[in-house]
């Protein structure tokens, strides 16, 4: 018979525990991966408008994904905002309560694509849920979104973008023709630390303006019990905004219930 110390099997446990929870903390960097999370992400930023307005943003951020078949899930990805400012355009004065709600849906295949490429398309939608005019557009849109990524060792690279039009709402509104670009890497350590660095830029093709910042986070996955949980901090910088909108540094953290199968 063959004695395994302990100490031994301990350290075992605790390699595959950490080697469990960086390959979770690996699929969170990955938008069409097969994972429930439910994410809750605070963002402040400042500087809007002659009167250096500020806003707070709550970002409640469900994935669920459903299997069609054998070889291809459908990823809905949900974006509800809540939302406090202050003198955002000028002096406007306060708002609180919910912004429009941007809903999308990935088709992707459930395995990697030759050259270990993961994808997923399908539609975007805009949906007119802001309870204040100056929380959101009053207009209901839709148009194409699509994710593309490589996951090799610890690295994930890969960009997400949508356009969306406006094709219903208020007629006293202004129409939105506008472009989110999302490239994105990040590196995910063996004891399931996180650092990312990405844009999420935004061009409005009806005012002819871009909105840049420059995000850079870090995450760690912890387990209470055996529910994962992800803790994310970081800083963003505006690189560019439209002539009201944010600018100098903001911050954002976030904390993400992940529901693996």
């Amino acid at each position: 018979m063959i004695f395994v110390p302990c100490a031994t099997i301990a350290s075992a446990g605790i390699t595959n525990a950490q080697e469990a929870n960086s390959d979770l903390a690996k699929k969170l960097s990955n938008p069409v991966a097969s994972l429930i999370s439910v994410p809750f992400q605070f963002n402040y930023d400042r500087g809007f408008g002659p009167n250096n307005g500020n806003r707070e943003t709550l970002n409640i951020q469900p994935v669920i994904p459903f299997s069609i078949n054998e070889n291809w899930n459908v990823i809905s990805r949900t974006i509800l905002p809540v939302i406090w400012q202050d003198n955002i355009a000028g002096p406007s004065g306060s708002q609180f309560g919910l912004g429009d709600i941007t809903q999308s849906f990935f088709f992707s295949p459930k395995e990697p694509t030759a050259g270990g490429i993961i994808w997923g398309a399908g539609p975007a939608f805009l949906i007119p849920t802001a309870t204040d005019d100056l929380l959101g557009s009053g207009k209901f849109g839709l148009g194409p979104t699509a994710v593309v990524l490589k996951q090799e060792g610890p690295w994930t690279v890969g960009a997400l973008a949508n356009h969306i039009w406006s094709v219903a709402g208020e007629a006293n509104r202004p129409d939105v023709s506008s472009t989110f670009l999302q490239p994105f890497v990040s590196y995910t350590t063996s004891d399931a630390w996180t650092f990312t660095l990405n844009t999420e830029s935004t061009y409005d093709w009806k005012g002819e303006q871009w909105s840049v910042p420059i995000n850079f986070q870090v995450a760690k996955l912890v387990k209470f019990g055996k529910q994962p949980v992800s803790f994310q901090a970081g800083a963003r910088y505006w690189a560019a905004a439209p002539d009201n909108g944010p600018e100098g540094w903001g911050f954002r953290v976030a904390m993400t219930f992940l529901f693996p199968k």
